[in-house]
């Protein structure tokens, strides 16, 4: 089975959840989702920030349920208030 690393950067609110430098292997397809039920689990803090965050792979804000084949950086980002 094929692993791969999956790096979190965070910013906003959610990035004073989570540690700064977070990495994680996991099987190869795995979803979004599947990495964020896996910080709640390790960080549980965090857990209504995560279920409000978008999430992007590079400059593409993907959806929770796209499956991850190779190794990248998610990218979570917080919602946004104001004008």
């Amino acid at each position: 089975m094929q692993t791969i690393e999956i790096k979190i950067e965070a910013f906003g609110a959610i990035e004073r959840l989570l540690p700064k430098s977070l990495a994680f292997e996991f099987a190869a397809g795995q979803l979004v989702q599947d990495v964020l039920s896996h910080l709640v689990t390790q960080y549980p803090e965090s857990a209504t920030a995560m279920e409000k965050c978008a999430c992007a792979i590079g400059e593409d804000i993907i959806t929770r349920q796209t499956a991850l084949a190779s190794s990248c950086t998610l990218v979570l980002l917080s919602p946004v208030a104001g004008g």
